[in-house]
């Protein structure tokens, strides 16, 4: 039986690349502070967003458009707003 094949979504491909923006430019951002003590704090609050823009695009590569991918967005949505209220850039 061939593979189903995977249905694509434009809008979530522009989101998923906005993500990979915003991750690369916390990360710079994480990496300018110089007390370490605070970019390890940073770094360790970081982790979770970051883990969820790699399997957001690597389920999308996969899967394409579907239930999961929509979730894994939806979880980076909320991660990051987290992020962004509790520490500032």
């Amino acid at each position: 039986m061939p593979k189903k094949r995977r249905k694509l979504n434009k809008e979530m491909e522009a989101d998923i690349a906005a993500a990979k923006r915003k991750v690369e430019l916390i990360t710079a951002l994480n990496n300018d502070i110089r007390d370490e003590d605070i970019q390890g704090e940073y770094l360790d609050a970081f982790v979770q967003v970051r883990a969820a823009v790699i399997d957001l695009a690597a389920t999308y590569i996969t899967d394409g458009f579907c239930e999961q991918t929509e979730s894994t967005l939806t979880l980076y949505r909320e991660l990051i707003d987290r992020f962004e209220e509790e520490y500032e850039l």
